[in-house]
């Protein structure tokens, strides 16, 4: 990521109706960007983002055979950050990327009742309609949360 967060003129992601789950199309100025938006609007959904504090650094790679399939696999592996280990994210730098593979950190905090609320319970990322391409300004990535 792409340190800073508002190098673009649109929001990082916006939701959109789909039946009894979430879509959530995500925004990036390429396609590193896009990914750590889409980490992003995990936790932006989840709970209030602006009360979680970058303390902790988790190390992240991620496999996939496919940008829709690594986009899926690397959410699935936020999502497992919280459920498995209690951790909300905010900021996230992928380091090395390819159609295949990313390395990167996230950075957040425990959660802690007493801080944080959850909002959402996303259960699970889904691959019905996941979607990345390209366009002549920006990278649109689209995906379903299971809630």
């Amino acid at each position: 990521m792409n340190k800073k967060r508002n190098r673009v003129a649109f929001p990082p992601y916006r939701i959109f109706d789909h039946t009894a789950d979430l879509g959530v199309e995500i925004y990036g100025i390429n396609e590193r960007d896009l990914f750590c938006n889409a980490a992003f609007a995990v936790f932006d959904i989840m709970t209030d983002i602006n009360l979680v504090h970058a303390r902790k650094e988790k190390e992240i790679f991620v496999e996939g055979g496919d940008l829709e399939e690594l986009l899926v696999n690397f959410l699935r592996e936020m999502l497992y950050l919280y459920n498995g280990e209690g951790l909300l994210l905010k900021e996230f730098v992928i380091s090395v990327m390819d159609n295949f593979h990313i390395k990167g950190i996230a950075k957040g905090e425990l959660f802690s009742r007493a801080r944080h609320r959850m909002n959402i319970e996303i259960k699970a990322i889904t691959y019905h309609w996941v979607e990345i391409r390209k366009t002549r300004e920006t990278w649109i990535g689209r995906v379903i949360f299971d809630v």
